[in-house]
């Protein structure tokens, strides 16, 4: 199924509205027929509607933590070749609050495939003391642009940081690519890590959380990567790292897992979650989106709440995969072209769940599906790449929603940069979320009531054609059109509607 998110017209109707009612009402639409973030205005609608949207404000579930994306060192260095104009006009697109306002980022602790080479912050064999750890590195590309963006985000965002690999001289295979963390430097490591976040600490830079590993189940050895077993990573955490951090006085969250939803989150979950030596340590679960194109795992998020009710989810990497960009092509983002590793690369089994999709679409029924499954937070990755989708030194060409030529000092803000912002700029951190029930398969939808009491709802409709549907909140209702194709979130204030809701 593809979906579409897209409220088209907001109307009042006189006999599904009290006289006294006085409800501020803002439409923000994203659409294949051009709107991008566009605010509508209220229209009169006199049709009877075919569905029902009902928002629960008394029915409240997870706290949201924040929706944003990573700094990589491949999009700090495209920076870097922009224009000041153009590099100032992506970073107050991201993190101003009249842009995106993205409030939960992520970056990577040593290199990863979106760096421009392999790199640690010490290549010195057997070094357990440390001595040469050096940040010179990301100084010249990542904590510049993190730097920026902290200058220009007025509400602050938090940050997790993920190590694709140790060091080559900490692990049994001496490489970059896979292998093991070898157990004789797992106090080492556990060092490395609070050094880390201690020397960030130094320049400005806290760190929220960390994920004790990206993929620990592996990439197949394309790119930096370090495997662990669920008990692995259980006996690095509660013999080591948790103890560092204790020592150290240092509040870093730590989030375990860091891979795919589906069947193996599963599996991590039980493991993790239901140690109850390990428990005072995590403070959640991070999971990605590459088992599928089309499927957000329900049954996975929520079996792993359900192990751990007071633990977190946060979804910490998504993002277009195995596709180069489409140059000032918005066509194509809302077109059923684009395919993922599993299009070529997946098993029999695993092919219906990588089919063609629409890359709009994908983005949207992600954080919905997510959200509605106890997801409290959504990261995607790169911000800005180039026209090929990189610079990335193992050639795994993916998508941002930003895309820039640095040669000719050209920006494009793709449509996923639109979809991604009907999210981030509404559903703000400590927002929570809140019942939302369509009676239609077509409508897919989230909603949330916001700390400034308004309530957002996000609406996707993937068919061509519009829909009507009432959308009740409390006692009150306003009869609706979402246009085909496209995305909408509505924001509404109002004494009246809110406590009658409440």
């Amino acid at each position: 199924m593809i979906f579409r998110l897209l409220l088209i017209s907001f109307t009042l109707i006189a006999c599904n509205s009290k006289p006294d009612q006085d409800l501020d009402i803002r439409i923000f639409q994203t659409s294949a027929s051009g709107d991008k973030l566009t605010e509508k205005s209220l229209s009169k609608l006199e049709i009877k509607p075919e569905h029902i949207i009902q928002i629960n404000p008394n029915k409240k579930f997870q706290v949201i933590t924040g929706i944003g994306a990573a700094f990589t060192e491949s999009s700090a260095s495209i920076l870097n070749q922009l224009s000041k104009a153009n590099r100032d006009k992506i970073m107050n697109a991201y993190f101003s609050d009249t842009g995106a306002n993205y409030s939960l980022t992520r970056t990577h602790i040593n290199s990863c495939d979106f760096s421009l080479s392999s790199y640690s912050y010490d290549s010195v064999a057997n070094d357990t003391q440390l001595i040469y750890f050096d940040l010179s590195r990301d100084k010249n590309y990542l904590i510049p642009m993190i730097k920026e963006a902290q200058a220009i985000s007025k509400e602050g965002f938090k940050i997790i940081s993920s190590p694709w690999t140790a060091p080559p001289w900490m692990k049994d295979n001496n490489k970059w690519k896979g292998g093991k963390l070898l157990p004789v430097y797992y106090p080492t490591w556990a060092n490395y890590l609070v050094k880390y976040i201690d020397e960030y600490k130094k320049v400005g830079i806290p760190i929220w959380a960390l994920t004790i590993e990206n993929e620990p189940l592996g990439n197949g050895g394309n790119w930096e990567s370090m495997h662990y077993t669920p008990q692995e990573m259980a006996s690095f955490i509660k013999s080591h790292l948790g103890p560092t951090l204790e020592k150290n006085k240092l509040e870093t969250e730590l989030l375990v897992y860091d891979q795919n939803r589906g069947e193996e989150l599963n599996v991590w979950s039980s493991i993790l979650l239901t140690d109850s030596i390990l428990e005072p340590y995590i403070y959640g679960t991070a999971v990605h989106w590459y088992s599928s194109t089309v499927d957000w795992f329900p049954q996975s998020l929520q079996q792993t709440h359900a192990y751990a009710p007071q633990k977190h989810i946060i979804q910490t990497e998504g993002c277009i995969d195995a596709e180069i960009p489409k140059w000032k092509n918005d066509a194509w983002y809302w077109k059923k072209e684009a395919t993922d590793w599993g299009w070529d690369w997946a098993t029999e089994e695993d092919k219906p769940n990588h089919p063609k999709y629409v890359p709009t679409y994908r983005y949207a029924r992600d954080i919905i599906g997510c959200m509605n499954n106890w997801v409290e937070g959504w990261v995607d990755w790169n911000m800005v790449l180039d026209r090929k989708g990189g610079p990335n030194w193992a050639k795994n060409w993916c998508i941002a929603p930003v895309i820039a030529d640095p040669e000719k000092d050209e920006v494009y803000f793709t449509p996923l940069y639109y979809v991604m912002a009907h999210f981030s700029k509404y559903f703000r951190p400590n927002s929570i979320r809140v019942e939302s029930i369509s009676t239609s398969n077509d409508i897919l939808v989230t909603a949330v009531e916001n700390s400034d009491g308004s309530i957002a709802v996000a609406v996707l409709n993937e068919q061509n054609d519009p829909l009507a549907f009432n959308l009740k909140i409390g006692s009150q209702s306003q009869i609706i059109e979402i246009e085909g194709r496209a995305l909408q979130t509505i924001v509404v204030k109002g004494k009246s509607i809110l406590k009658k809701a409440n």
